[in-house]
């Protein structure tokens, strides 16, 4: 069995910076596009409200790992050489978008229709409607969950080394091949994912917590 020294340790930190990367620009793309279906979901639009609606549930109900398959290798049939990096982009932002919209369509929907009377009566429009009344109580009912899908996007970062990503866990995979000392790199590995995904998920509990406290 080979040594873990100072090398393997620089490889699996530069490993986590992919990792780490994968999922702000998953996060913040399927955020942008994520408010903009979730917009959609909600519009009084028949035709919009049902395209974003299959949207969702095709990436819902998709397994990640085969949305990655297609992503990568359907771009690839269509005669445009990606590299993996921009490929998982792609795929992450697509499926965060989807599971964010439907989170941010479910907090708008929860915010008191009373709200949206009163701005009506105050005759505001549309969008002033939505970006000063009800988008910041929509989003502010929508952090726990917002937060535990941040903390299910890092994880499924790990899926990204299917095709040829060398993120985290795939870093680990190739020091383990080297080692021979699995157990040591993953446990490595795994406290690394605790380290980053602990903080976001208590975060996310407490943010619950408190919004319990002050519904009652």
């Amino acid at each position: 069995m080979g040594p873990i020294g100072e090398d393997q340790f620089f490889f699996l930190l530069q490993g986590l910076k992919w990792t780490v990367l994968l999922a702000i620009v998953g996060f913040i793309g399927g955020g942008i596009f994520g408010i903009l279906i979730a917009l959609l979901r909600t519009s009084k639009n028949k035709v919009a409200r049902t395209i974003t609606a299959g949207y969702i549930g095709v990436f819902q109900g998709t397994p990640l790992l085969m949305q990655l398959f297609v992503v990568y290798y359907g771009v690839a049939l269509l005669g445009i050489e990606v590299n993996a990096w921009i490929a998982v982009a792609i795929a992450f932002t697509l499926h965060a978008s989807a599971f964010l919209g439907e989170i941010w369509r479910g907090s708008i929907e929860a915010v008191p229709k009373g709200q949206t009377e009163a701005a009506n009566a105050l005759g505001l429009h549309y969008v002033s409607r939505m970006k000063d009344v009800i988008l910041p109580q929509a989003l502010k009912i929508s952090m726990p969950a917002t937060i535990g899908f941040l903390v299910q996007l890092t994880k499924g970062t790990s899926l990204a080394a299917i095709v040829g990503f060398i993120e985290l866990t795939r870093a680990g995979q190739i020091i383990s091949n080297q080692t021979y000392r699995p157990l040591l790199v993953f446990g490595i590995v795994g406290a690394i994912y605790f380290i980053i995904c602990w903080p976001l998920s208590h975060a996310g509990s407490g943010l619950e917590k408190r919004m319990a406290k002050a519904a009652r």
